[in-house]
């Protein structure tokens, strides 16, 4: 892709323009959530951010009732990235309003971590039955558990009241369940209290992206529908790497693009799924090469993705794909 240079500079000649691209290299986030970073009116930081996508420095793109906006990235568009980085790295981002817009930015997402926690909280006694009213007759469960190798150790994140890890603890030595919702940590523990699975599962509450794992403590790692819920799944996949270990399983099963904008109000979603081409890009992103992802048609007009990919050793390439 060409860059007209001209455009892109006088795209960034505003310091509002060079505070959004400093914000958006970092973070994706949505029009509100910006406007709130930076203390102005929806439709003025609305006029930047056209500016900068008429540039083709970051892409916005609807996603039911939110814009999302993120700079461009480096695998669709490294001209733009390059582009971004190498004027942003002039700025003095340990001053204001730099400092102060990063600091802002962090507590936005803090808050969208906090929220997800309390959503998940208030539903953990009635989860099982809001997923398998979206789910219908579709055995996720057994389609992930039926990919785990025998004996394996499997690290099932973002699991919830521990319906999974059941599924998974018949064939895994153990299961590493992790949640940052204590409810569901707690009606998980319930679940195997006494149980003969209780010695093969271990509950422990964190956040995804800082996991209470040790490097390479699994053989297999799970995200079974927990993408669309982080404020920043690229982080969490990175941690999956982290605690993965080398040539080890990683599978992921989330909803693909779609605008049912009920689910964010039934189900906490915070993005209406993910599509193919994305999942494809954090994964690489996170150093994972991918074998395959496999559609399931699912109720109310949405479809699951299933990926599997293995943990990249250092320098392998993760652009090959079989869809």
């Amino acid at each position: 892709m060409v860059l007209d240079p001209l455009r892109c500079h006088k795209a960034l000649a505003d310091e509002t323009r060079l505070r959004l691209a400093h914000i958006l290299l970092a973070h994706e986030m949505n029009v509100g959530e910006l406007t709130a970073v930076l203390g102005m009116g929806q439709s003025r930081i609305s006029r930047h951010l056209k500016i900068l996508s008429d540039a083709e420095l970051i892409t916005c793109r609807r996603e039911g009732q939110w814009t999302l906006c993120a700079a461009a990235n480096d695998t669709e568009n490294p001209a733009a990235r390059t582009f971004l980085e190498g004027t942003t790295i002039l700025l003095n981002a340990n001053t204001e309003p730099y400092q102060g817009d990063e600091a802002r930015a962090q507590a936005v997402l803090s808050e969208r971590t906090a929220a997800t926690r309390r959503f998940f909280d208030a539903v953990a006694g009635d989860w099982e039955h809001l997923s398998a009213d979206v789910l219908g007759g579709f055995d996720l469960m057994g389609e992930l558990a039926n990919r785990v190798p025998e004996g394996a150790v499997v690290a099932d994140l973002g699991c919830g009241p521990g319906e999974l890890a059941a599924r998974l603890a018949e064939r895994a030595c153990l299961v590493i369940g992790v949640d940052n919702a204590p409810n569901m940590i707690e009606r998980a523990t319930a679940r195997f209290c006494g149980t003969e699975l209780e010695t093969r599962v271990s509950l422990r509450q964190g956040e995804l992206t800082q996991l209470p794992l040790r490097e390479e403590e699994a053989q297999v790692v799970v995200l079974s529908m927990v993408l669309h819920h982080l404020p920043d799944p690229l982080a969490a996949l990175n941690e999956a790497r982290r605690v993965l270990a080398p040539g080890g399983l990683l599978l992921v099963a989330d909803f693909d693009r779609h605008n049912n904008e009920t689910m964010r109000e039934h189900h906490g979603d915070m993005r209406l799924g993910v599509d193919r081409q994305t999942l494809i890009l954090w994964l690489g992103q996170a150093g994972f090469i991918p074998a395959r992802i496999q559609p399931h048609p699912v109720n109310q007009g949405l479809t699951v993705l299933l990926a599997e990919a293995a943990k990249a050793e250092r320098g392998a390439t993760t652009t090959s794909w079989r869809i």
